[in-house]
């Protein structure tokens, strides 16, 4: 007979009673998704594995101070919205503080001997990629980080309002206006890194 894993708020209110395995537990279970969320704002997977642990970091210490508020707040204990709230902050300070991305062309190609066709797929997938992020970073604060919660994160509209402290409807209109101005950002940077068709 297998219990039921122990819910956000269980698991809160052990790490305040002195479990630190407690707090252990919800990195285990959040660590993807917060790897997930970060990656849009960073320029390489070690740079996000490295925003993911300093997301955890910033939790953790802020954890004696602000656990005690969320478990005493009535209903469900918002563990995840405030950790998700912490990663967003983390990868906006990451951008304006003028992280860039670098030129993933050149490193999807980094080692390779001679061209091949799986070279040229591969370039033109990390072309693509870099785009995409270079194009969200542009998207105004609010429609980025719903988009980021949507897309990477892969969470529904409730919990992205949970999150950002908005209305469903709300995060809906963003995730709309984010889809439309990305394909449009996509279009003029498409255009401008590939000025008359000569690549």
């Amino acid at each position: 007979m297998t219990s039921e894993p122990a819910s956000d708020g269980a698991l809160c209110r052990a790490f305040l009673a002195g479990d630190s395995k407690a707090f252990g537990e919800l990195v285990h279970r959040y660590q993807d998704l917060v790897f997930k969320l970060v990656r849009r704002y960073a320029a390489a997977p070690d740079e996000a594995r490295d925003l993911t642990q300093r997301a955890f970091l910033q939790a953790f210490e802020a954890a004696r101070r602000t656990l005690p508020r969320l478990v005493d707040s009535e209903g469900e204990v918002p563990f995840k919205a405030w950790l998700l709230r912490i990663a967003i902050n983390l990868g906006k300070n990451q951008v304006r503080d003028g992280a860039r991305w670098p030129r993933a062309p050149l490193e999807a190609v980094d080692g390779a001997v001679e061209p091949s066709a799986g070279a040229h797929e591969a370039l033109e997938r990390a072309e693509a990629e870099a785009l995409m992020r270079r194009a969200v970073t542009m998207l105004p604060r609010r429609q980025r980080e719903v988009f980021t919660l949507r897309i990477d994160a892969g969470l529904p509209f409730a919990e992205i309002a949970g999150a950002l402290g908005i209305s469903e409807g709300n995060a809906k209109s963003h995730f709309h206006y984010a889809v439309k101005r990305l394909r449009d950002e996509v279009r003029v940077l498409t255009a401008s890194s590939n000025p008359g068709g000569v690549s």
